[in-house]
């Protein structure tokens, strides 16, 4: 079982994926491996990625472990959700926007896009956008939140987190200024741990790649987790071992050692 992160891991930061590394994920399938794309994106733009790489079954991982997708193309949709774990967003956001009162706040709608209090820059969310008051983000449970301040620094994120003393989610923040809200207790580790006990996988038998500090218990997770060269030094540390960046399609190696 190999999950697999998607941006910065299969996809570059302006969302390509090359011919080498669709091939080898292809091959990773029909030699029978189980490749679950594990990813912090939204179920709406997982899916379009999963059909290129050409997985039309299986499982995938969306929202930082809150939403658990069956892959299927006997079903109407090709997919089912079978877990979406929300949390009530409001305690977070209230204590968050004390400290970030311009910053700009995202609600996923799930598998459809997400509600958010202003405009994004252009490519940073996907779906449909319906903008809404802050009060109205903060009346449904979410599976994720997003905020994102344009002129903070991740640095300045972590600093905001540790004031604030967030309680019952989990959080990781981006290479940009961009914070990801997600329910306490969920990762994409453990809705990657409730697949392999249902695909009955064995421990030893998990590998997983990733870029982001939402992949260091993912990495953790796997008997052989594998960070790519242009990750952090803390997400390189939660590794067992590294390979090359993004732009040196740094995975597309680690995909064909499995073959071998």
């Amino acid at each position: 079982m190999i999950a697999l992160d998607i941006d910065g891991t299969l996809m570059s930061y302006d969302g390509v994926i090359t011919e080498a590394v669709r091939s080898a994920v292809g091959a990773l399938r029909d030699a029978g491996l189980h490749v679950v794309l594990a990813t912090g994106r939204g179920l709406h733009s997982t899916i379009p990625v999963a059909r290129e790489l050409g997985l039309s079954d299986g499982w995938a991982v969306s929202s930082n472990g809150a939403v658990t997708t069956r892959l299927d193309p006997a079903l109407p949709d090709g997919f089912e959700i079978t877990d979406a774990i929300t949390f009530d967003p409001a305690p977070a956001l209230r204590a968050i926007v004390l400290e970030l009162p311009d910053a700009l706040y995202a609600v996923e709608d799930l598998g459809v896009g997400f509600r958010l209090t202003g405009d994004f820059p252009d490519g940073e969310l996907s779906g449909t956008k319906q903008v809404v008051s802050f009060d109205e983000l903060l009346a449904t449970p979410a599976t994720r939140v997003v905020i994102r301040a344009p002129g903070a620094s991740p640095e300045e994120f972590h600093e905001l987190v540790e004031r604030v003393g967030l309680q019952e989610v989990e959080y990781a923040v981006g290479y940009s200024a961009w914070l990801d809200l997600t329910p306490g207790g969920v990762s994409k580790a453990s809705a990657l741990e409730a697949i392999r006990r249902t695909l009955e996988v064995e421990p030893f038998e998990t590998a997983a790649i990733g870029d982001g500090g939402n992949d260091v218990q993912m990495l953790r997770w796997a008997a052989r987790g594998v960070a790519m060269g242009h990750a952090s030094e803390a997400v390189r540390a939660a590794a067992d071992e590294v390979t090359g960046t993004i732009d040196d399609d740094g995975a597309l190696e680690i995909l064909r050692s499995f073959l071998v």
